[in-house]
């Protein structure tokens, strides 16, 4: 089968290259144009960039590129709006990771560990003009841990996707298109004002926040700092086992504490 692929994040490379492997012709990859990365914003690629050009792939970084006609568009966290030309131009299927029509939209993941949810599924689905409504043909469901963060569950993803998506290529015409039922439900795109500590939530709420958005902000002692890990213990407290002062390198909670020589902690000041 003659593929065109589009995706930008590092989990949709197992994905793609599941694909790859599968022996289907990748005619063209698209993912999103380099961006400045780090202090020094050093121009990088993105994943799925680095990936096509390792394999010898045609790379666009640019929707208005395309002029393909293949069997089939396969898109993943690609982050861009799909034109009538591509939707016209083959079949378009997607793989969402959530039990649409429940959270559509761009955070999906992040938004399942932000709630603490217990679980959630994975569907692959046809794109369509609006956003993450084409009907679905297939779905996997997944349990979600309560200490798992969006690096976990992007694995996961990538795993299962992986399979459902190369079995779904294997023979399209096995798979129903079934539509979605329900009310829809949508994510937004979280921001650094998201990852702001407020210390009246609960001990649930704040670990939620955290291994949702990879870090939670706050002052501790009239520190800057960005607490990385945390759980929830037996009793229902917040334990910090991570910690990032600012200007610092990551470490363990108990050696920030033994910096504070004896003072009483203040968190949130």
């Amino acid at each position: 089968m003659k593929l065109v692929l589009m995706g930008t994040n590092d989990f949709v490379v197992p994905i793609f290259d599941a694909v790859r492997c599968a022996g289907h012709e990748i005619v063209a990859v698209f993912t999103r144009a380099p961006k400045p990365v780090g202090r020094k914003q050093v121009l990088t690629q993105s994943p799925v960039h680095q990936w096509a050009d390792a394999h010898g792939l045609t790379v666009h970084t640019s929707i208005r590129q395309y002029n393909y006609n293949p069997d089939m568009v396969v898109v993943i966290s690609y982050g861009v709006i799909l034109r009538d030309n591509v939707l016209n131009s083959a079949p378009c299927v997607n793989i969402h990771p959530s039990a649409l029509p429940k959270y559509r939209g761009p955070s999906p993941i992040r938004t399942a560990l932000y709630n603490g949810d217990a679980s959630s599924e994975i569907c692959l689905m046809q794109v369509t003009a609006e956003m993450d409504a084409g009907d679905v043909y297939m779905r996997v469901p997944f349990d979600i841990g309560e200490d798992d963060t969006n690096a976990d569950i992007e694995r996961r993803v990538s795993e299962i996707g992986a399979q459902m998506l190369t079995e779904y290529l294997g023979n399209p015409a096995a798979y129903g298109a079934v539509p979605q039922v329900g009310a829809p439900t949508f994510t937004r795109k979280f921001t650094g004002d998201d990852e702001i500590i407020d210390w009246s939530r609960s001990a649930r709420d704040i670990h939620n926040q955290i291994r949702a958005l990879g870090a939670g902000r706050t002052k501790i002692n009239g520190m800057d700092v960005k607490i990385l890990q945390t759980r929830v213990n037996a009793d229902g407290h917040l334990e910090i086992i991570q910690i990032q002062p600012a200007g610092k390198k990551p470490m363990d909670w108990k050696s920030f504490v033994n910096g504070l020589r004896g003072a009483e902690i203040k968190y949130g000041q």
